[in-house]
């Protein structure tokens, strides 16, 4: 296993790394809604903080020379489940067909009040 970093996507903010490769696996970790930039949230709604959280996944999957293409799994946390549409409606615009499996799961909270969290699988 190899740790992968990036510039493109903001930093971990605890320890763990922003992304791992196992073989022929990349594994991203939970990406909120943050500008990579400022390194504040994206402004609007649960739609805006999902379509950020995946451009940031997407950045950290390219460091492991993957892309959105090559997602098998994701996981999406969300502090209403009335984010589902939103979910849906980002996923659709910004995954490729065939799109990955996904769970959708609610949550009492997220990391800096986040919306939205989404982590990725990807395999070579």
């Amino acid at each position: 296993m190899y740790a992968i970093s990036t510039d493109k996507a903001p930093r971990a903010i605890g320890t763990y790394s922003q992304g791992a490769s196992a073989g022929r696996y990349v594994f991203t970790s939970g990406q909120i809604g943050l500008d990579p930039m400022t390194r504040e949230f994206v402004e609007g709604g649960a739609y805006e903080q999902v379509v950020q959280a995946i451009h940031n996944c997407a950045a950290v999957l390219a460091a492991g020379q993957v892309g959105l293409a090559d997602v098998v799994k994701t996981t999406v946390f969300v502090t209403d489940i009335a984010y589902k549409d939103d979910v849906d409606r980002a996923f659709k615009e910004l995954f490729p067909s065939p799109r990955p499996a996904r769970s959708l799961v609610e949550v009492a909270a997220l990391p800096r009040n986040a919306l939205v969290e989404v982590e990725c699988i990807a395999c070579r």
